[in-house]
């Protein structure tokens, strides 16, 4: 009976690991493409919750809700993009500062430490109650984001980002204005992860002060895994001819979410201290983080050990590698 028990539980991690996916697509571009360190999301996609539930419970549409939890979720971004390129703040501690800031906005705008957003009361498009109907709406969700992202990332603007994220200097040198593009990067990034968060509150029916906490280790994870379950698939022959590497990439981020919450609602069924869930997650982190730069150092070719030397070990350097 336990067995079928987890094995119930497996759709609803599934869905909860869609929405933290989508959230991950945001740490992705700044984390690996951007190559900044942001720690904004811990806010932003609090922010999006926050405004989601707000409107919602006004009346407002779910689809107008989250249109303008993603402004908000951008706005953040911008606020972060404002301390780093204008103030000379280093990326990490901009994203710190304006992850404070958000606490009290975040408070101020739902008027209270949470707000419940129950289904039975509004019309929200996705439920914990009613999983068998958000799982095919959270994976179209997904599709279409990898799809739009997919087709910036291949525009001059999206080459720009990968470009600056690679070299910055080199992008300086071609013209490039890196200051903008990095504000770009991580409005970009903060409104994807507001989406999720729009998507979060609804699927558990409440938004919370403290349900962004711990978000970049969820994102981080999610993104490590998907490279490993992805990398030889985005770097194999066919979809180096087709040229869709960053669709795989952006893909194989949702699969190691829905991977991450398999793992935890495992941890779970297995009856161990939930307390230590956080180390245990930060602890795999740093590891998948190490694997990565081991293999790329020591068993390597020379170009991707030059790269790793240089310190340009984004996905913009994999990607011109897969273009070669």
């Amino acid at each position: 009976m336990s067995i079928l028990n987890w094995l119930g539980a497996l759709p609803g991690a599934a869905a909860q690991g869609i929405i933290w996916g989508i959230m991950a697509i945001g740490v992705y571009f700044t984390y690996k493409i951007l190559d900044v360190a942001d720690l904004t999301v811990d806010g932003s996609i609090c922010t999006g919750g926050a405004v989601c539930a707000v409107l919602m419970t006004a009346g407002m549409d779910a689809w107008l809700a989250m249109l303008i939890a993603v402004v908000a979720g951008v706005l953040c971004g911008l606020l972060t993009g404002v301390f780093h390129t204008l103030m000379g703040i280093p990326a990490i501690l901009a994203g710190i500062l304006t992850q404070l800031i958000l606490w009290s906005v975040n408070l101020k705008i739902m008027g209270q430490a949470n707000m419940a957003l129950p289904s039975r009361s509004f019309d929200v498009l996705v439920a914990a109650s009613r999983v068998g109907v958000s799982l095919p709406i959270l994976i179209v969700f997904v599709v279409v984001l990898i799809a739009l992202l997919y087709c910036f990332l291949g525009t001059e603007l999206g080459a720009a980002l990968r470009s600056t994220g690679c070299n910055l200097n080199m992008s300086r040198a071609q013209g490039i204005n890196v200051e903008l593009i990095k504000v770009l990067g991580l409005a970009l990034s903060n409104g994807v992860v507001a989406l999720s968060g729009a998507l979060l509150t609804q699927y558990q029916g409440f938004a919370d002060i403290n349900m962004g906490r711990g978000a970049i280790v969820i994102g981080l994870a999610a993104v490590i895994i998907g490279e490993v379950v992805t990398s030889r698939l985005a770097n194999s022959n066919f979809v180096k001819k087709i040229g869709i590497g960053y669709a795989f990439r952006l893909l194989g981020v949702v699969i190691g979410g829905v991977i991450y919450f398999f793992v935890y609602q495992t941890v779970v069924f297995l009856g161990l201290d939930t307390d230590l869930l956080k180390m245990l997650s930060a602890l795999v982190v740093a590891v998948f983080l190490a694997v990565p730069y081991w293999k790329k150092k020591y068993l390597s070719s020379p170009h991707k050990k030059a790269a790793v030397s240089a310190g340009c070990t984004n996905d913009a350097v994999k990607e011109d590698e897969s273009n070669a």
